[in-house]
Order: structure tokens, then sequence, then C-alpha cells
């Protein structure tokens, strides 16, 4: 058989699939439930990468990539092609193609300090030519285009994948993923921006977070004053859980299904169907604990309803301020497109309710992994590849720069005083007149749901899906003099570091918050602990 793997390299975890090039078909996924970067969104691996080295992180990334290669029961001499698919930050650190022209926003700061924009056009080159896979000789990789250097090849295949090319409808297409990719097409014109909704959306600031996987709820509803829970089966299907009183915990009903962990979408249908029982009146949850209880032990507290609602807002304020750039009104969005994980295991019509779809959207469809999609179509064809380089340049797009966005900023500001400081939603509909923002009506009630795929990845192949729960990648050094007193390892809020014999110490990368965090640096008495000095190790 020859063989070929496809991977879509996501922030929040890598999917791929091995493939019989000779008759098309998948043969069997492999997902991780987190990057092996250190860091829960793009951010903080664009940190680690510029302050630590483009080298540790590619390294990081490498180690992931081969060890899911074997997981997948491919050996370097078997496999003929590999295709990569992501946003910029991702596919440049896979490769070891220098970023700085990815985090600075300015042209001022870019001729400051000298920062070429790398070329980030579609290309086929010997897999050999990545460091790390010197073994792989028979092989070819095969990487799609960014439309714009900031706007990357899971842009392009968002739009792609929506019909937006074809079509000369005014629409909006969005990933729900941790950077909330999203594109609007009017008049001809697409308008691209990134919310950086946070890893809410994927589970991993939720206290019982998880992306989706085996095992996960999935999706909430009440049966009378109890809520039932819906869990990813085996093959990521939803299967009914147990029916649980939300107050309590206590189970009404045992369920087909256990639970380890609350998905995003289950974490936006929850939030939906307590705000509509009076569970959940924002931004307090109505329980004495102030906590809802779920199957399995697993809660949802009023620290994670703050941080879902920071994530829905931003994802609102990034519509809006798309409308802007485009000239247009919210109410004029008629047609939505959502993909990603997120994006096809979240009811949309509950998704709808809280306002992570445009309230006045008619039509919404589900199109599930559309980098992976991609990435397989163009393992399969290398013209399909060209033929995606020829629309990338084709396409009149603008980028919006959120960060740098007025309208955004005023619009979030908005949003974090409805979803954390309970500020009423006719306020909200005031003061987004008031400072002359597309304003938000009230939720349609003719809304057509077409759902295009039952899972985000449809087809998983005949030797099914493995969840790899450890990438493998860990980051390592060796502290001179230890005193051994473990300070840096009892900080560790999610157990990612560990102390070994002779002051050795190892960091599990994709359990490491990275920036955001850094206690262990900072918990060392005698200041010996530095991040330079770590180097990547194997497992």
């Amino acid at each position: 058989m020859k063989t070929g793997v496809a991977i879509d390299l996501g922030t929040s975890g890598f999917r791929a699939q091995k493939i019989d090039l000779e008759k098309g078909e998948i043969k069997k996924t492999v997902i991780t439930l987190r990057n092996p970067l250190p860091g829960a969104n793009v951010m903080d691996h664009l940190d680690f990468a510029i302050h630590y080295g483009l080298d540790k992180a590619h390294g990081l990334s490498a180690t992931a990539v081969k060890n899911i290669i074997a997981e997948l029961g491919v050996k370097p001499e078997e496999m003929e092609k590999f295709s990569i698919c992501g946003n910029p930050i991702q596919l440049s650190i896979f490769q070891g193609i220098p970023i700085e022209d990815l985090a600075y926003a300015g042209e001022r700061k870019k001729q400051k300090y000298h920062i070429e924009e790398q070329n980030r056009d579609a290309r086929v080159i010997p897999l050999t030519e990545i460091e790390g896979f010197e073994e792989f000789k028979n092989c070819k990789l095969f990487v799609p285009p960014s439309i714009k250097h900031e706007v990357g090849a899971d842009a392009l295949a968002l739009i792609v994948k929506a019909g937006m090319i074809e079509s000369d409808e005014i629409a909006i297409a969005t990933d729900y993923g941790t950077n909330a990719e999203m594109a609007l097409k009017s008049k001809g014109i697409i308008y691209t921006g990134s919310a950086a909704a946070g890893p809410a959306l994927e589970g991993q600031e939720i206290e019982y977070g998880s992306i989706a996987s085996p095992h996960t709820i999935s999706d909430v509803e009440f049966e009378g004053e109890n809520l039932r829970c819906y869990v990813l089966d085996r093959d990521m299907n939803p299967a009914m859980g147990d029916l649980v009183n939300p107050k309590t915990g206590d189970v009404v009903e045992k369920g087909e299904v256990t639970a380890k962990g609350i998905t995003g979408t289950g974490v936006i249908a929850l939030i939906e169907t307590g705000i509509r029982n009076k569970l959940i009146v924002l931004p307090k949850i109505k329980t004495p604990e102030g906590i809802i209880h779920l199957q399995d032990g697993i809660k949802f507290t009023e620290k994670d309803l703050t941080a879902a609602g920071r994530a829905i807002g931003a994802l609102r304020a990034g519509h809006i301020t798309l409308c802007v750039a485009a000239g247009i009104e919210m109410e004029d969005l008629k047609i939505a497109h959502m993909s990603g994980a997120a994006g096809t295991y979240m009811d949309a019509e509950k998704a709808h309710q809280v306002g992570m779809i445009p309230f006045n959207a008619n039509y919404v469809s589900q199109i599930g992994n559309t980098s992976l999609a991609v990435a397989r179509e163009i393992l399969l064809s290398e013209d399909r590849l060209w033929e995606l380089q020829a629309i990338a340049k084709e396409i009149v797009g603008t980028h919006v720069m959120f960060a740098t966005s007025e309208a955004f900023k005023e619009a979030y500001m908005l949003e974090l005083a409805y979803w954390n400081e309970g500020m009423a939603f006719k306020m909200l509909q005031k003061f987004l007149k008031k400072k002359s923002l597309p304003r938000i009506g009230e939720p349609s009630t003719n809304l057509k749901i077409d759902r295009q795929v039952e899972r985000d990845i449809p087809v998983l192949g005949e030797e099914g899906l493995e969840v790899l729960e450890k990438v493998g990648t860990y980051l390592t050094m060796v502290i001179e003099d230890c005193t051994d007193c473990k300070t840096c390892a009892k900080v560790c809020p999610t157990g990612a570091l560990r102390v070994e014999d002779g002051g050795t110490i190892k960091i599990r990368t994709d359990l490491c918050d990275g920036a955001n965090c850094q206690r262990c640096l900072h918990a060392c008495p005698d200041d010996r602990f530095k991040w330079e000095n770590l180097t990547v190790a194997g497992n």
C-alpha cells in the first residue's frame, strides 16, 4: 500500500489521518488532546518560539508529529506523501520558518527590527528538508498557501469549504476554536479576522474542560428539573449519558456512557439551557453552591461561566467588527457557516440563542474540520494544491487586526459588561447604537440548520480512532547545585513539571500553561530555574 498522512496542526491539538494513496481511502485517525507547545493559545506558542527559540518550538512540534505518525502505524520508509494545514504560526513552527513577521502588527516595528515577511506560498519539498525527518527519505511534504502572511491556510480552507468563493451572497464563516478565525464576504471582498476567543471554546479554560474526544459531554438538556448529559462515545457520536440533579449531582437515571470532562460545545449548551431555565442569571449560577453539577462528578462553576462569557463575547465582537469593516449591519448576515470540532458538535440552535451565530441568520451550515479536509485533498491531488494557490492569489481580501481595532475594543468592552457584569441586553443594544456600531436585534425564529457532517472528522477509517492523550514532548534541563526543594514542581498548577535525581527538571509541554503561568520560574528560591536553558527531549 502506498501510504500518506494528512494532518491538521491545530492550536488546541493535532488531528491526523493515514491514507491509502492508491485507493484514496482513509485507514486510521489519530487526535491529540493538546498542542505539544507550552500554553493554551496561539499567542503563548508564538511567545515561546520567539523568547526561547524557534528551534525548541520546532523540536516539540516535530517530535509530536513523529509520535502521531508512529501511532498511525506508518513507518518512515513506507510514507510517500505528507500534507499539513493550519494557521501560519503552527505551520511555520513545524517547518522551521521564522515567525517574527507574524508577531508584530505595525510596519514601523518591522522596519525597526529589520523583519522581513516570509514566503508562505504553496510548496512541495522533500520531507527530509525539515529538521528531525531525515529518515523519511521517500516522502514529499505538501504545504497549502496562506492568503496573506497573517491569513493562513486554515482560513483559506474555511473560505473554500464554506463555498464563499463561488457565492456572491453576504455570508460569514467562523471556525469555533481557540483562535476563532472568521471570514465575512460582502460585495466580492472577503474580510478576515481572528477573535482569539481563548481556550474556553476548546474546553481548556474550563475546570473540567476537554477538547472533543471520547467520553466528553457535548450537549445537555433539561428533563423536568434535571439535566440530561449527552456524551461522545468511542466513535465520537453523541450517546445518552446520565440524568442528574444539577443542584446536588445526584444521579436520577444512569446513562449509556461515562464522562471524564465537558467540551466547549457542552459548555455552550449548558449556558443556553441554564439561561433558558433560569438556572443561570448572568453573571451568576442560581444554585446554593453557585455550581452546576453534571454526571461523574463533573462541575461547572461561576469562574467557568466567566471564562466562557469572555469567549462568546469575543466571537460576537469579532462579527460586529467585520461588519464595520464591510460597511454592513449585523442584520445583513443571513448566512452563517460553522467549522471545527466545536462548530460541528455544537447545537446550532443553542449557539444562535447565545449570540455565537448572528441573530438575523436564517441559514446555518455545519461543515466540519475544514483544515484536515484540505490537508487530505492536497495529499491526494497535487493539482488541488496549485488550484488553492491560484485561489489564494485571486482573493480580494482585507485582514482586520482586532488587536488594533477601535470597533473591536468598544464592542468587546460591552460584551464583557453583558456576560461578566450583569448588564441588561437592552442596555447592550442601547450602547451599541450610541457608539455607532452595528446593532444586535433579537434571535430570528426562522432558522434552517444544514448539518452537513455528524462528526468534525466524518470518516475515521477501518482502523478507527486513536486518542493520543500524551503527545510525548518534554523540555528538560539539569539545575546545578539544586537543593531538591521541589518548590517548582509544587507550584505547577497542571502537574506538568517533575524534579528527578540530580536536579533534573522535566516538563511535559502539552500540559504546561506556558507564558501565562511560569510559576516554576518565579518559585525557585535561588533563581536557578532558567527557561532559556531548557532543551527538547523525546520522551
